[in-house]
Formats: structure tokens, sequence, C-alpha cells
């Protein structure tokens, strides 16, 4: 699966780590292998101007993610639909989120790519039912694969 990954932040953050965990959440989903994704890890100020750009709301955030082809789960692959989007981390962000839920940056990064790649996959969490089959599938996806 072609997978990017750029750092752009200060943060340390494992390109291995994330692109196999990635990996893992597209073969889960049953995406195509020829299927890319971008990921990127940015500082909290270009996450705060993306988040005023593209979302209307001020300060950083710590996930946003851009669809392109409007890919679903399971889709058959079509010749010049391949590009799931890209999804923005913010590590800075995730680490106090991650001290706020007693478990390590490392995890909330997981656990907020993850979430990235269900919303690019149409993914939502605005209603209670949508927000419980999410997080279920997010929690599924990460639990997997540490496993493995």
């Amino acid at each position: 699966m072609p997978i990017t990954f750029e750092n752009e932040s200060d943060f340390p953050c494992s390109e291995t780590h994330l692109t196999s965990l990635a990996a893992h959440a597209l073969e889960t989903m049953r995406l195509d292998e020829r299927i890319e994704l971008s990921i990127l890890a940015v500082d909290e100020d270009e996450m705060e101007r993306l988040h005023i750009e593209w979302m209307d709301e001020e300060g950083p955030t710590d996930v946003l993610s851009f669809p392109i082809d409007e890919l679903r789960p399971g889709q058959e692959f079509i010749e010049g639909k391949s590009t799931l989007g890209d999804v923005v981390l913010c590590p800075e962000v995730a680490k106090r989120q991650a001290a706020g839920a007693g478990h390590s940056t490392e995890m909330e990064l997981e656990i907020l790519l993850v979430h990235g790649i269900l919303h690019l996959m149409g993914y939502d969490h605005v209603e209670k039912d949508e927000e419980k089959e999410m997080f279920a599938l997010q929690n599924k996806i990460v639990t997997e694969w540490k496993v493995l």
C-alpha cells in the first residue's frame, strides 16, 4: 500500500510505527492494496491554521482528515480513483490529550490516526449511534494491530 508519512513538527514520531498501523487499518477495512494514503504530522501553529481554514474553528485540533476519492470499505478498485486522502496529526495536542486520558502519546497518536482514516471512509460521530460504531471500530483496529 502506498502510504506516505511526513513529519513537519518538532515532535518525534515513528514513521514505521504509524505507517504499519495505517496499512493494518486499510486492510481491516478491506481497501485495495493500491489505495494511497498520506499522513502528515504538524506543529500547533500549522494545525490551527488548517483548523481555521477548513473547519472555521479557532485553535489547534488533534486530527484533521481530508478525503480525496471518497473511497468506502470493501469498495472495488477503480482506476483513477486510488487516493483515500490525507490525515493530519498534531502530536503536541495528542501529548496533552494522552496525559488527560492516562496513556502514552504514542497510543494517542495511534487512536487519532485510525480515527482520521475512518473519517476518510465516511465514518462520523455526530449522532450517538455513529459515535459508538466509529469508536468501537477504531479501538478494535488499534487493539488487533498491537497483537500482530
